[in-house]
């Protein structure tokens, strides 16, 4: 064993980083001695009463949760297997050092040596032992470095208050003038990026005129903002950001956590409030069939950008009313994307999904959000052959503020990394043409702008700048819902004081396009499209008061794969769309067959043989029928169709209300995934010679993310049934594992086994378990929910009762009928699963809550 005494490591990373590398454990002494003498001087009155076990055992448990939080986003469920495994990527640090003390770490850009490391060593050891700590009324005198929030004598931050100050200014008056006292401002906290480290490097044919250069328009619509969700950020911050980047072209993002349906059509004055961009992540909160017909593009966000692994998670007390509406959810409950797409374990499910978008709404393309890192490019390699149209490439700065602190200084790389690496992987393996590639972190002028084209990027993301441009003041509040601006809050008092303004943030993004094109006529190039990729327009500056800067090495970052191979490789994306070879759907039929039907709401019938070549059966009907008539517009059972056969992967997801799909015969992965209404019935063939509730009649990853509708299926699921089901309503007769895991609402009856780790994160809804065996007790997991009896007389045992029958009458199904012969008997093998009480704040709601009207 290796055991550390060591008076550097006081932090979650640092200890992380220990262990990564094989540390055993850890004693950092210098720690136990700063709470040591905090808890005995009483520091500042805020240790009054505190003793000195408790305050250590409070500083352990912090940094182990930090430490298993950690652990969880990299997939690693005990500590032994992390031990010594390094996973971690390294920046700017020397070959010399990696191959001598972290041989195997990945690491794009070299940087300080043994030398430098040794100097900083000795000179804090220096600064702790060469003269007292100052004192003030007894209580030592510390200081703070500035690691984390922006202090006058700290480290340099990008944003400063001058920066802030200058900015606001420039917004609200749209003069040039002030734009350039923004730019010196934050000239003068340089370099604080890679790209700061770049000099632009004209043609052979030198500057060109600006009226030359493409028009700002053509600028302008390359930009999107970040992923903000309605929850993180004030409807008003997000709708006024949704207004804007419609007025200029662009594209704002709903982030995860849905949109309220009356910012999907144009309002009466011309403006839009309508997010062009919608965002499908993990936890599928809002996503319904008339949310992404409301989309030109869709968002998977297979990674969280600026903080890998620590976003999305909204704190309970941002979770209001409306939130809580919007999500399918109840008010108060801390919401968690979970770390996986439950729908995706490969790079084939992730094709899958993009097929199921692309089948809802055709005219949508569709982007894939990937973390900068060392092997991006790879996966943005088989992202673009799973016929992705757009991928985005996040870089580590930013975040909403709700970021555990640890994960700020530690989580995520360098765009410059992602962006450069995709690109050069995509050119050489003949991929670049087919797909868009965008990034974002940190961009906040018209130079970053022209630096990220250079490395490959074609459109660019703002997130915190346009933030800012709203009135926001930097105080590092958002993730306690008290921000003074109303830009990052929920509350109504907060809310009122938002001043921000559309015309601000056309303001910065009209200057950012004019800044970039006045860039561009000083390199000659008259179009973006011509300096994208081309690295030969950049070169590493050396900086004559900055020795460390000058030690990095962003050669491979700048490397021209085209001009090494010879080869005149495409660069930019050529392809309007990229959307692959597939068979015709089964829905082309099925609408063709319909006619007018669907848009006039008109009733009809339809039978069809299918087979598992037949993928997302009734999805491209949903988005036709959410198109006119919204998610749940329709009476019940309008389009009534019987369909017999083995159903392909992802039937009936995004099913909406007044379809309803009767299969007789089997179906794949995905049923119902995403459902917002409708009804989906699944029974065996009557000449069948099996016992229909001892057979899978349907595969894994059923109701994943459903928010209304109803599925009975007369036969066993697979493993992650109703997976962050947040609003519909399942009976099945057996399922595998982590059955209503992050479940939020909805109702789920299972007539049959259940597998492990049921209820997993289950903060809302309930679910019925017949326990025939005895055995769920030890299956479901405790840590959120509670199982208890029914009473006949029980609301619970009723609902329970009456679905049982819809059930038996909706599918045949002879368990239910077995049930419900000797009902008394049957509901005594009942458990109630439910959230525990201090878990869900709100009564549990049985159904969704009906869309806003527009």
């Amino acid at each position: 064993s290796i055991i550390i005494d060591t008076a550097e490591a006081r932090d979650t990373h640092q200890m992380a980083c220990l262990i990564g590398f094989g540390a055993t454990a850890i004693c950092p002494w210098l720690a136990h001695e700063t709470i040591r003498e905090l808890v005995e001087k009483n520091a500042k009155k805020k240790f009054d009463g505190v003793a000195l076990e408790k305050a250590l055992t409070n500083y352990h448990k912090a940094l182990e949760k930090g430490v298993l939080k950690i652990l969880s986003k990299m997939g690693i469920s005990v500590l032994n297997s992390y031990q010594g495994a390094q996973i971690f990527e390294a920046v700017g640090i020397a070959d010399g050092v990696i191959d001598r003390c972290f041989p195997g770490t990945p690491s794009q850009i070299a940087g300080v040596g043994f030398y430098e490391i040794g100097a900083e060593s000795i000179a804090r050891h220096t600064a702790a032992y060469s003269e007292a700590v100052p004192n003030d009324d007894g209580e030592l005198v510390l200081g703070d470095p500035g690691h984390f929030r922006f202090r006058r004598d700290g480290e340099v931050h990008a944003i400063s208050g001058g920066v802030i100050k200058n900015f606001h200014t420039f917004v609200k008056s749209g003069d040039p003038d002030d734009y350039e006292g923004y730019l010196e401002q934050l000239k003068l906290n340089q370099p604080h990026a890679l790209h700061d480290l770049f000099e632009l490097v004209p043609n052979d044919q030198g500057p060109i005129p600006i009226d030359e250069v493409e028009p700002i328009e053509n600028v302008r619509r390359r930009f999107t903002t970040a992923a903000m969700s309605l929850g993180a950020i004030s409807p008003e911050a997000h709708e006024t950001l949704a207004i804007a980047m419609n007025r200029i072209g662009g594209k704002s993002d709903s982030g995860e956590g849905g949109e309220e349906p009356r910012r999907f059509k144009p309002y009466p004055n011309g403006d839009w409030g309508n997010s062009k961009i919608k965002q499908v992540a993990s936890g599928r909160f809002g996503v319904s069939a008339q949310y992404l017909m409301s989309a030109e593009e869709i968002e998977i966000k297979m990674a969280q950008g600026a903080k890998p692994g620590e976003g999305g998670q909204l704190p309970g007390h941002k979770v209001n009313g409306l939130i809580a509406r919007l999500r399918n959810t109840q008010p108060g409950v801390t919401l968690i994307s979970p770390p996986p797409h439950h729908d995706i374990y490969s790079i084939e499910d992730l094709a899958q999904l993009i097929h199921d978008l692309k089948e809802l709404n055709p005219e949508a393309k569709v982007t894939v959000k990937l973390v900068a890192e060392t092997g991006v490019g790879t996966i943005a390699a088989g992202v673009a052959k799973a016929n992705a149209d757009i991928i985005l490439v996040s870089g580590h700065d930013g975040g909403t503020g709700a970021s555990p602190l640890s994960s700020i200084k530690h989580a995520g790389l360098p765009w410059e990394i992602g962006v450069a690496e995709t690109q050069q992987v995509l050119m050489m393996n003949g991929l670049r043409d087919r797909v868009t590639l965008r990034t974002d972190g940190g961009l906040r002028t018209g130079l970053d702008i022209i630096h990220a084209a250079i490395l490959g990027a074609e459109e660019f993301n703002f997130g915190t700048i346009a933030l800012i441009a709203m009135g926001c003041v930097y105080v590092r509040r958002c993730h306690l819902n008290n921000c003074p601006v109303g830009v990052a809050t929920q509350d109504p008092k907060y809310r009122a004081k938002f001043k921000g303004e559309v015309d601000h943030v056309v303001n910065f993004f009209n200057a950012v396009s004019e800044e970039t094109r006045q860039h561009m006529a000083a390199l000659g190039v008259r179009k973006l499209d011509d300096l994208i990729g081309h690295t030969s327009y950049l070169r590493q500056r050396k900086l004559p008061d900055h020795p460390k800067a000058n030690l990095v090495d962003l050669s491979r970052i700048l490397t021209d794969v085209a001009a090494e191979a010879g080869e005149d490789l495409p660069r930019i994306c050529l392809r309007d769309r990229n959307d692959g070879i597939h068979e015709a759907p089964l829905d082309d039929q099925i609408l063709a067959d319909l006619g007018d039907k669907v848009e006039k709401g008109e009733a009809a019938a339809l039978s069809y043989e299918v087979k598992n070549t037949h993928r997302n059966i009734g999805t491209k009907l949903t988005g036709q029928v959410a198109k006119h008539h919204g998610d749940r517009g329709l009476a019940e059972g309008t389009f009534d169709i019987q369909l017999s056969g083995s159903a392909g992967q992802s039937f009936a997801t995004f099913l909406c209300g007044g379809i309803r799909l009767t299969l007789t015969g089997e179906a794949n992965d995905y049923v119902g995934k995403g459902m917002a209404g409708g009804e989906i019935r699944i029974l065996p063939p009557k000449d069948r010679s099996f016992v229909a509730s001892e057979n899978s009649i349907l595969g894994n990853t059923v109701m994943y993310g459903a928010s209304g509708g109803h599925l009975f299926a007369n036969g066993r699921g697979g493993e992650r049934f109703c997976v962050r089901n947040s609003g519909g309503t399942a009976v099945v007769e057996g399922i595998g594992d982590h059955g209503c895991e992050y479940m939020t609402n909805g109702t789920v009856v299972v007539l049959g086994d259940t597998g492990k780790n049921f209820g997993a994160g289950m903060s809302g809804g309930q679910a019925f378990i017949y326990d025939e065996a005895e055995r769920f007790e030890k299956l479901f997991n405790p840590e959120m929910v509670e199982i208890v009896r029914l009473g006949e007389e029980d609301a619970e045992a009723k609902e329970l009762k009456s679905l049982v029958e819809a059930h038996q009458s909706a599918t045949g199904s002879e368990k239910a009928a077995e049930l419900l012969e000797d009902w008394s008997a049957s509901l005594a093998r009942f458990w109630l699963v439910r959230p525990k009480s201090d878990v869900a704040d709100a009564p549990v709601v049985k159904k969704a809550d009906a869309p806003a009207k527009a």
